[in-house]
């Protein structure tokens, strides 16, 4: 009888809008699971996918309430983690397909994977697509081997600085923007005036060093001489053939062919190929791809919406 006393009693706080029932609407974000997209047997090669603009930043693209995303950093961190608590992970293969990005998220991603490789001690394998450009090139370099599709392009080794200069605009609408600062470079790149030519030699030097760490990279990397490198290093494009001629790449070949790479780097006869996804992600084959990755206008808005941003940003990226 009390039983039915509290239900009922349950049921008119419920009605009268007294409930303490707190619903959460809010898509999760789930942790990663595994699948298997190729092959057969215990051990296991994993697949990580780079695509994309390199950035920082979480970018959506949905209209309404965007499904929760995990920033690239952030994703690659957690499958490396993951790849590394697994005995079973006897290679990687890291699947490129990016015109590069920030300077600093091209360089995080290239010690996340060097690291892993270093603590693991296991093989691992750049596998370039369409485009593996300037920053996707620069984590490739991360790599024991780097394999190239037969109609990549690859190479644009150097830096851009992209900003704009609104100055015309602005006296056409009438708009006289103030700065009041505590010295003359504070606002150095403002996109409401030109640059000085002491702010363009500032900026110039930035460039320098940055081209110079990319440079110092493949040096170590690919053991070309630094002057080679310099000589060709001029934010040019190559395709495969070329890069290979260069000395950029090891091998020409297919996704297939890199996985056959793998397992005879691992001494594996078998092995499955597995990715790790999000839970209802589409992982079929490893032709798959993040979400956030598909589609020409996606990468559009995906680029413009990291070059977007206060001020100048230094990028390892091909933007033509």
């Amino acid at each position: 009888m009390r039983h039915h006393i509290a239900a009922i009693m349950f049921a008119a706080l419920a009605l009268s809008g007294c409930s303490l029932i707190n619903i959460d609407l809010q898509p999760r974000i789930q942790p990663l699971v595994e699948e298997t997209v190729e092959g057969s047997g215990t051990a296991k090669v994993l697949l990580l996918d780079l695509s994309g603009v390199l950035s920082e930043e979480i970018v959506t693209f949905s209209v309404g309430t965007p499904p929760p995303r995990v920033p690239l950093l952030a994703r690659v961190r957690e499958e490396l983690r993951k790849a590394e608590e697994d005995d079973r992970v006897k290679a990687v293969i890291v699947r490129i397909n990016s015109p590069g990005g920030t300077i600093t998220a091209s360089d995080i991603l290239y010690r996340e994977i060097h690291d892993f490789k270093a603590r693991r001690k296991i093989p691992v394998i750049a596998a370039i697509m369409d485009v593996g450009a300037s920053g996707g090139y620069y984590v490739a370099l991360a790599a024991d081997t780097i394999f190239v599709h037969p109609t990549t392009i690859t190479g644009s080794i150097g830096v851009v600085m992209l900003t704009v200069n609104a100055q015309g605009l602005m006296e056409k609408i009438g708009v006289a923007p103030l700065a009041i600062k505590s010295g003359n470079m504070k606002d150095a790149g403002s996109l409401f005036r030109a640059l000085t030519p002491d702010e363009r030699a500032i900026f110039q030097g930035v460039i320098d060093d940055m081209y110079g760490r990319f440079v110092k990279l493949i040096v170590q990397s690919r053991r070309i001489p630094e002057d080679r490198v310099r000589a060709f290093a001029d934010g040019r494009i190559y395709t495969a053939e070329q890069a290979k001629a260069l000395d950029l790449v090891d091998r020409i070949g297919y996704l297939d062919d890199a996985v056959d790479a793998a397992k005879k780097a691992a001494r594996l006869e078998e092995a499955r190929v597995v990715m790790y996804h999000r839970p209802k992600e589409y992982r079929a084959t490893f032709y798959s791809t993040t979400p956030v990755t598909l589609g020409a206008d996606t990468a559009l808005a995906q680029l413009a919406a990291t070059l977007v941003g206060p001020g100048p940003r230094f990028m390892y990226l091909w933007w033509p």
